[in-house]
């Protein structure tokens, strides 16, 4: 299976995003998106002190977003799982109410935000590039017809 390289932009907007939910008030690189990181873990670590962690339930619509949801779990060493039984598109996890609520949802929705519009516009050219060059929604129509009429 062969690998699709991830564009600077794409990967640039990712990390900025991570170091601006970490409070980071300078734009970084690497350095700075590892310090972002640690800024992350310790106020998890700091938040599960005060707001023991409960078991949350999250659904999402396509793979890519529960990929990006899952990947940022790990990244804080947070464990997603399913139970047996569960959709495919649905993923547990115990973390602290105060941690989803005021870093991990507000993250995950920036980054899957950024990571859908990429998706999106690379989607689009292929399609236009390999199939048809008017990949534009189907025209509406006023009132339905009969079924065979």
């Amino acid at each position: 299976m062969s690998t699709i390289p991830v564009s600077a932009k794409l990967r640039d907007r990712l990390r900025k995003l991570e170091a601006l939910h970490a409070g980071a008030t300078t734009p970084g690189e690497r350095e700075a998106a590892d310090a972002a990181r640690q800024r992350i873990l310790t106020r998890l670590a700091a938040m599960g002190q005060a707001d023991p962690p409960i078991e949350y339930r999250f659904t999402f619509g396509n793979q890519w977003s529960r990929s990006l949801f899952c990947a940022l779990l790990r990244r804080y060493g947070l464990t997603p799982f399913r139970y047996i039984g569960q959709r495919y598109t649905t993923v547990m996890v115990n973390v602290p109410r105060s941690f989803v609520d005021e870093v991990l949802w507000p993250e995950y929705l920036a980054l899957n935000e950024a990571l859908v519009g990429q998706l999106d516009a690379l989607a689009q050219a292929a399609i236009g590039e390999a199939v048809h060059g008017d990949a534009s929604e189907a025209e509406e129509r006023s009132g339905p017809r009969a079924l065979g009429g």
